[in-house]
């Protein structure tokens, strides 16, 4: 059996359909898995043992059709779920399961701020699509699969930390899924263990922010790693601290204890740290904290993130208790 999966983005959200390729290659040895994403995703998925092939997505659909067709798919498991994804289910005519985006539902939630999420993971709603073969969750959670090439070692750290470290995610892609850098400067300045600060370039501005002071404590790596080389190094720390991000989902699937910070968004939506059935109890159990503000009557204000909090004071993230955070840590 030939299978497309489709998600066109963004990191977390590939991660997250990780279990999804692994149990069609484990429980249908049969299977031919393609997976089809936007070029730019490919470093997330070139080293996954159970994808045979990848094909971008890379400015319009159209480009890559043709070469889609010819493969002539028996299945299509979209987990993206949109327009797109339907002009590409109808143009190659094959059988097809797509995902609950749950898109009403979240609407609801976030116009009334009563959760009317169903108690379910996006993780469990991805699995749901291959019921009719027969497969079902096997436990195990997320997979990440960091190239040779990638792989860092304890050797490569600043001498500093060459003893454990803490990993820092301080990026986001919205404002309101990010602690104001005051604040993540704060939580630096208090925390007893060195630390690696995790980013994109447009991070390293305020990565500085938050290491003056702190120069021998905290190693500003914003922008100095690529993607598979911060899950790199995410792998080698000893706990992570988060926002609700695509690092947060690679430190899940590395089976890291993760301390997740949210603001605007809530993990009701079902996105929250996935470690699969298997590792939520001993001896294998893996540690989560989710640091919230709850029963605030403006949150959740957004789906996805806004550029700034809508009402101005930012409390999902300012009343967030950073000596909470440091205890979790240093303990």
């Amino acid at each position: 059996m030939k299978i497309l999966v489709v998600r066109f983005s963004s990191i977390g959200d590939i991660v997250l359909t990780s279990p999804v390729l692994r149990c069609i290659k484990k429980q249908r040895p049969d299977a031919v898995i393609h997976y089809l994403t936007k070029r730019k995703f490919a470093p997330l998925l070139e080293a996954n043992p159970y994808i045979d092939r990848l094909y971008f997505l890379d400015d319009t659909l159209q480009e890559v059709l043709g070469p889609l067709r010819k493969e002539q798919y028996d299945l299509v498991i979209d987990l993206h779920h949109n327009l797109r994804t339907l002009l590409l289910k109808l143009d190659l005519g094959v059988r097809s399961h797509s995902f609950s985006k749950q898109n009403i539902r979240k609407y609801l939630t976030v116009r009334f701020r009563r959760n009317l999420m169903p108690n379910r993971h996006v993780v469990s709603r991805y699995l749901d699509t291959l019921g009719s073969l027969g497969i079902t969750d096997d436990g195990e959670g997320l997979d990440y699969f960091i190239p040779a090439k990638d792989r860092l070692q304890v050797k490569d750290l600043p001498l500093t930390h060459l003893h454990g470290f803490v990993a820092m995610a301080i990026g986001g892609q919205q404002a309101t899924k990010k602690m104001p850098v005051e604040r993540l400067k704060e939580m630096g300045a208090g925390l007893t263990v060195p630390v690696i600060l995790l980013g994109g370039p447009e991070d390293r501005a305020n990565g500085e922010i938050i290491r003056e002071g702190q120069e021998f404590k905290i190693f500003n790596g914003c922008g100095l790693f690529n993607i598979n080389q911060s899950a790199s190094l995410l792998q080698l720390s000893k706990k992570v601290i988060t926002h609700d991000t695509g690092l947060m989902h690679i430190a899940a699937a590395l089976k890291k204890e993760i301390i997740s910070i949210w603001g605007n968004t809530i993990p009701e939506f079902g996105m929250s740290p996935y470690f699969g059935k298997n590792h939520l109890s001993e001896p294998f159990a893996v540690n989560s904290h989710i640091m919230e503000v709850k029963g605030l009557s403006c949150r959740p204000c957004s789906k996805l993130g806004k550029k700034k909090c809508p009402k101005g004071h930012f409390n999902c993230m300012n009343r967030i208790p950073t000596e909470e955070v440091i205890d979790l840590v240093c303990r």
